[in-house]
């Protein structure tokens, strides 16, 4: 009984946290920016944030390599490197993206999440095949 009468004051206080917000602890609430979450959830594909980066970059480099290699280097740059192959701009754009394709499945299938390794590894890929290839 002693302990009941101890806990009387806090009951107006309880009430009042719950009327503060403290009754929705449990519900859903609204979140904010997420890479996951669809940008059209109707569209018959999911297009995410990540998604649409990923496309966006590989086209402005491919853009990019199209634009040098039309007007500044009209000849290619074709060059011999290490792996013994004969290559242009574009050539080594398309080695560095499979590259780290490769990379990236091998590192999510060995190793799993998270894949900022992998980022770093195919950003070292690029400059190598850039530089050497």
């Amino acid at each position: 009984m002693r302990k009941l009468l101890l806990t009387l004051p806090f009951l107006p206080s309880m009430a009042a946290a719950q009327q503060a917000g403290w009754g929705s602890v449990g519900q859903q609430e609204d979140k904010g920016f997420s890479w996951t979450d669809p940008l059209w959830p109707d569209f018959w594909m999911a297009w995410t944030p990540a998604t649409l980066a990923v496309f966006v970059g590989i086209f402005s480099a491919i853009a990019l390599i199209g634009v040098l290699e039309g007007f500044k280097y009209r000849d290619g740059i074709e060059r011999r490197g290490v792996l013994g192959l004969t290559t242009t701009l574009g050539d080594r754009l398309f080695i560095t993206l499979l590259g780290s394709a490769y990379i990236f499945l091998a590192w999510l299938g060995l190793v799993g999440q998270p894949v900022w390794t992998p980022l770093f590894l195919s950003i070292g890929w690029g400059i190598f095949v850039f530089w050497k290839v």
